[in-house]
């Protein structure tokens, strides 16, 4: 089958190869563009989106930094399969943002990547680029009233209260962020039904998760590595949970429902309801 794209946005404001380059990004992600498949010849290209041959060639490039396609010389640009290079966090999440109702479900240690993910989607309603009607997100995080395994001190491997509170402190600013960010789009009349919970376990984090519309997950291990950081005034060198340069793995539905990746989806959801409704807690951001 012969691939259509969908229209381009005449209100879109970003260069024309960033345009492009979403619009066949949306489509591997959607599996219009099927992993290993060939994609159409620049010259193909340059008819369907009706730019410059220059514009779809820097389109490519930027796909193939993404890790979503490869070039192989004399053949032409294929869709990467996915266990060639884990995807992206980003791009899902503003794919999810084009959809009516938007539902993300983290857990993780502090929810930074997930705040980095939403500021380009919520700046994209702000402008009326992006309508949902309603966006719902549930934050799962660690509590740091009580002693975890990770973060302790390097020395002795012990609790120490003031990296905890170090810890909940950079929770508290990111989670309350996302919070404000998301009810702010409500009071301006911009998204009619919006909502964010938090919830805390005594668990420690040593993943993150991302469920995205219940149609994708990303799933990533938290390193524990040595670290130095400033708590209360004081340098201390701690064993740390890095999670900002996690390699993500992504699992979709749209792999078909007998698919490994329907699989983890569907498991994905039910670990995630199952602590949500029973061994995490409600925790008020504005009482800390």
């Amino acid at each position: 089958m012969a691939f259509n794209p969908d229209p381009l946005d005449p209100d879109d404001e970003r260069p024309p190869y960033e345009q492009v380059a979403s619009s066949l990004g949306a489509a591997i992600r959607t599996k219009k563009l099927a992993p290993g498949e060939k994609l159409p010849s620049h010259q193909k290209l340059t008819e369907l989106y009706g730019f410059a041959r220059a514009t779809i060639q820097r389109a490519l490039r930027e796909l193939e930094d993404e890790g979503l396609v490869v070039s192989r010389k004399g053949s032409g640009v294929y869709v990467r399969n996915r266990t060639e290079r884990p995807a992206g966090l980003r791009p899902y999440v503003e794919q999810a943002f084009a959809t009516e109702h938007v539902t993300i479900d983290f857990s993780g240690f502090s929810s930074e990547t997930l705040h980095g993910a939403l500021q380009e989607p919520l700046d994209k309603i702000r402008v009326g680029r992006l309508t949902p009607g309603s966006i719902r997100i549930r934050i799962l995080v660690p509590d740091m009233s009580v002693p975890h395994a990770a973060p302790v001190r390097r020395e002795d491997g012990a609790d120490d209260e003031k990296l905890r509170t170090r810890m909940s402190g950079i929770m508290l600013g990111y989670t309350r962020s996302i919070r404000d960010s998301i009810n702010e789009l409500q009071q301006l009349e911009l998204v009619p039904e919006t909502e964010v919970e938090v919830r805390v376990h005594s668990g420690t984090a040593f993943f993150k998760l991302y469920v995205i519309n219940d149609a994708d997950v990303f799933f990533g291990y938290y390193p524990v590595k040595p670290n130095k950081v400033v708590a209360q005034g004081q340098a201390i060198e701690i064993y740390d949970l890095l999670g900002k340069d996690t390699v993500l793995f992504h699992h979709s539905v749209n792999e078909g429902d007998s698919s490994s990746g329907a699989q983890q989806v569907q498991q994905a959801h039910m670990w995630f309801e199952s602590v949500w409704d029973t061994i995490a807690r409600d925790f008020d951001l504005d009482s800390q």
